[in-house]
């Protein structure tokens, strides 16, 4: 009996898809300052990194020069598998990934395409914080209620009332303002905004 050469060659062919690993994309938290030595530290274990830096002025007393700054103060995105995670998390200079509903959030590559492009094609590029308006629909990105989302009810300096659905019930947390991010904007026009 003769072997079927179309089958042998077809399962030969389909086993490396099979093994193939995928990496994704992850916001890491760095210690302050760190984000330049974690991204360099990263590439020494071979492992790819990204941290955005931009060029900004800076005044001294004596002269004013260009320097350049990471653009995400604490973070560096890091491209990794599965397998490579503890590599990650024990690098110096690593506090955590950045988490999403229990899990290290991953970030797509079109959010990090986007964000080389657009220091690609500009200088002195910063980062704003979103205004909060009332009954905008936001997320919580720390304590407790790390990932929850929710509806402004109200918007003062410091603190803003969410309204968070949860197991059928409506509950009212007060949230610092600088825990929250915007998810999705009221279309209808607000007069209480809130810089975050």
């Amino acid at each position: 009996m003769g072997v079927d050469q179309r089958s042998f060659t077809l399962k030969t062919t389909l086993y490396p898809c099979v093994m193939e690993t995928l990496t994704k994309w992850y916001a890491l938290y760095t210690k302050p300052r760190w984000e330049k030595k974690v991204a360099d530290l990263l590439s020494a274990k071979n492992i790819e990194s990204y941290c955005p830096v931009t060029r900004v002025p800076r005044q001294w007393s004596d002269r004013r020069k260009m320097i350049t700054v990471p653009l995400f103060t604490g973070y560096v995105f890091v491209n990794s598998d599965e397998q490579r995670k503890t590599a990650v998390r024990s690098t110096t200079g690593v506090i955590n990934f950045v988490y999403w509903l229990n899990k290290p959030a991953i970030i797509p590559d079109e959010e990090i395409t986007l964000i080389k492009k657009f220091l690609n094609e500009n200088e002195n590029v910063q980062l704003e914080r979103v205004e909060i308006r009332n009954n905008d629909t936001v997320r919580v990105t720390h304590g407790v209620l790390l990932g929850f989302e929710g509806t402004v009810l109200s918007a003062s300096r410091n603190v803003i009332k969410v309204l968070l659905p949860s197991l059928g019930f409506m509950m009212t947390a007060e949230v610092k303002a600088s825990h929250v991010e915007l998810v999705q904007r009221n279309q209808s026009q607000s007069t209480s905004l809130l810089q975050v």
